[in-house]
């Protein structure tokens, strides 16, 4: 009982959160490969990489970077 009266009124959700957001953030970047026909995973970077699959990654990293907010949102 002692232990918990010691404990902070608001809980942190941030991480489960992030890791919400993150995922959501990958699901937008498969998706984005299959509407370009192509698979997630077996494209690789350099020269030879469809413009399509640049695109793709440069949103995921926009959307990834959003989600580093989330990390420190206090939740109640």
């Amino acid at each position: 009982m002692i232990i918990f009266s010691f404990q902070p009124a608001n809980v942190n959700a941030g991480p489960i959160a992030y890791a919400v957001c993150q995922s959501a953030c990958n699901l937008g970047w498969v998706s984005c490969y299959a509407s370009a026909g192509l698979v997630a995973g077996t494209v690789t970077g350099g020269l030879g990489a469809p413009l399509a699959a640049i695109a793709c990654n440069v949103a995921q990293a926009a959307c990834m970077a959003g989600c580093v907010a989330l990390l420190t949102a206090p939740s109640p």
